[in-house]
C-alpha cells in the first residue's frame, strides 16, 4: 500500500514539475511577442512587494506565495532562446526564476511583512530620525529616501524588492558592508562610479574575449577547460587560467551593472550615494575562508540562499544546519538555473557549494586547537587551494554546457575584439614575418 502511495505522490511531482518546467524540445521559442511574456512574472511579485511593505496581509501573502512561484518558474523555464549563442540568456532567466521566487517566500512567511531596522510595523517607526547602516564598523550612514507620494505604494514595492544585501532592514542586520573609499559628495562619487563602470567593463570585455578563443570552451556548444591533448602542465595551466578568468569575469560583471544601476538611482532618481556602498569587498586579498564568504564576497544573493536552505538547516540542526543548508541552497540555486540550459543536470556545481561548509567547520577546528586563526599568507593560499584549484570542475561543468561561447557582449560594442586583439595578433604576424626575414638572410 505504501508503495502504491508513494509511486502516485511521484507521478504527482513529476506532473506538476513538468507542466512548470517543460523537456527543452517542448519548450517555447522567444520569437517577437512572446518576449513580454518575460515582464509579465513581474507584476504579482511587486504586488507582493507592495503587501510586505502593509501591515495585516499576513494571509493574503500566503495565498499569493504559490501563484507568484508558479507563474515565474513556469514563464521563465516554458519560453526558450533557441539560437545556440543566446542559450546562455535562458541560463539568465533560470536565475532571475528562482530569485523571484525566493523573494516570494521570503515576504510571505514573515508574519509582520519586510520591516526596517527602525520599524515596529511596516511604514511605522520606533525612531524615526534615522536608519543607521547594519555592518561592521567601516559602515556609513545609509539612508532611504522618502517614497514620492503619488507612487508611494510602487516605491515601497521596489524598494523592498531591490534591496538584495538589506542594507537598513531587519533581515539584513549583521551584514558585512564593505569600506566605501569614495567621496559621498554628489558629483565626485558619480564620475569615481562612471571610472569603475569603465574599468569593469574594459576588464569583463577583455577576459570574455579571451575565454572565446580557447578551442570548444569559447562556443556555444561547450568543451571542457581540461584539454587531454595538452600535457600535464600545460593542460593545468590552462584550464587554471581559465578558471581564474572565469571567477573574474564574474567579478567584472557584478561591479559593472552595479555601477551601473548606482549613477543611475543617484543621478536620476536622486538617490543618496551613502546608500549605495561598494558590492565587493576586494575578494582576492582574503586570507580566509570565512573572510571570503561572509565579507569579501558579494552578499546579494544571501538571503536567496538562506531561503533555499540556510532557515530550513538551521529548524533542523542549529547554526551547523544553517551553514550546510546556505551553501546548499546556494548550490542548487546555480544548478537548477543551469538546468534551463537543457544541458541535464550536474551535481558538481552543488557538491562544490557544499563542500565549503566542511571546510569552514575545518578554520573552526584549526583555531579551536592550535588557538590561532586561519590568516597571513598561508591563509591566503589556503583560499586559493579551495576557490581556484578545488573549483575548477565548477567552472569546467559551466563552460561544458556553452557559458564561454554565449553572446555578453555584440562584438561592435567589444573594444576588445575590435582592437586590443586584432592589434596584437597584427603584432605577433609581424614579429614572426620580421624573424623569417632575418632567419632567411
Amino acid at each position: 500500500m505504501w508503495l502504491r502511495v508513494y509511486l502516485k505522490c511521484h507521478c504527482i511531482v513529476h506532473d506538476v514539475f513538468r507542466a512548470l518546467v517543460p523537456e527543452p524540445h517542448e519548450r517555447i521559442p522567444i520569437a517577437g511577442i512572446n518576449t513580454l511574456y518575460l515582464l509579465f512574472p513581474l507584476l504579482p511579485l511587486i504586488y507582493m512587494g507592495y503587501l510586505a511593505r502593509r501591515p495585516d496581509t499576513f494571509t493574503l501573502r500566503l495565498l499569493l506565495l504559490p501563484l507568484v512561484v508558479a507563474v515565474a518558474v513556469g514563464t521563465y523555464f516554458r519560453f526558450m532562446w533557441t539560437e545556440p549563442h543566446h542559450n546562455i540568456y535562458n541560463w539568465g532567466q533560470g536565475l532571475l526564476a528562482e530569485a523571484i521566487s525566493a523573494k516570494a517566500i521570503d515576504f510571505a512567511w514573515r508574519k509582520e511583512g519586510m520591516l526596517k531596522i527602525d520599524e515596529v510595523r511596516p511604514g511605522v517607526a520606533r525612531n524615526p530620525d534615522a536608519v543607521k547602516a547594519n555592518g561592521d564598523a567601516h559602515a556609513k550612514l545609509v539612508t532611504s529616501d522618502p517614497a514620492p507620494p503619488t507612487l508611494a505604494w510602487l516605491y515601497d514595492a521596489l524598494e523592498v524588492i531591490l534591496s538584495n544585501r538589506g542594507l537598513g532592514w531587519k533581515f539584513g542586520i549583521g551584514i558585512h558592508v564593505p569600506r566605501e573609499e569614495r567621496s559621498l559628495e554628489r558629483n565626485s562619487f558619480l564620475f569615481a562610479t562612471l571610472i569603475s563602470f569603465v574599468g569593469n567593463y574594459m576588464i569583463f570585455d577583455l577576459l570574455e574575449s579571451l575565454i572565446k578563443l580557447v578551442p570548444d570552451v569559447g562556443t556555444p556548444h561547450g568543451g571542457t577547460i581540461f584539454k587531454a591533448e595538452l600535457p600535464f602542465f600545460y593542460r593545468y595551466a590552462l584550464s587554471t587560467a581559465i578558471h581564474v578568468a572565469t571567477g573574474s569575469c564574474i567579478l567584472a560583471a557584478f561591479k559593472l551593472f552595479y555601477d551601473l544601476i548606482t549613477i543611475f538611482a543617484v543621478l536620476l532618481l536622486g538617490s543618496s550615494p551613502s546608500a549605495w556602498p561598494p558590492v565587493l569587498d576586494h575578494p582576492w586579498q582574503s586570507d580566509s575562508l570565512h573572510i571570503f564568504w561572509s565579507k569579501r564576497w558579494h552578499q546579494i544573493l544571501r538571503e536567496i540562499f538562506f531561503v533555499f536552505g540556510g532557515f530550513f538547516g538551521k529548524i533542523i540542526a542549529g547554526k551547523f544546519g544553517m551553514l550546510f543548508g546556505t551553501f546548499i541552497g546556494s548550490g542548487l540555486y546555480h544548478e537548477f538555473a543551469a538546468y534551463a540550459l537543457g544541458r541535464g543536470f550536474d551535481t558538481i556545481v552543488p557538491l562544490f557549494f557544499a563542500l565549503q561548509a566542511p571546510l569552514l567547520l575545518c578554520e573552526k577546528v584549526w583555531y579551536k586547537y592550535t588557538g590561532y586563526r586561519v590568516g597571513g599568507l598561508y591563509g591566503r593560499l589556503w583560499v586559493y587551494f579551495c576557490i581556484i584549484i578545488l573549483g575548477q570542475p565548477l567552472s569546467n561543468s559551466w563552460h561544458r554546457r556553452g557559458l564561454g561561447g554565449g553572446l555578453m557582449l555584440p562584438p561592435s560594442l567589444s573594444p576588445a575584439r575590435q582592437f586590443i586583439i586584432p592589434s596584437v595578433r597584427h603584432s605577433l604576424d609581424s614579429t614572426d614575418i620580421l624573424e623569417f626575414i632575418v632567419g632567411s638572410t
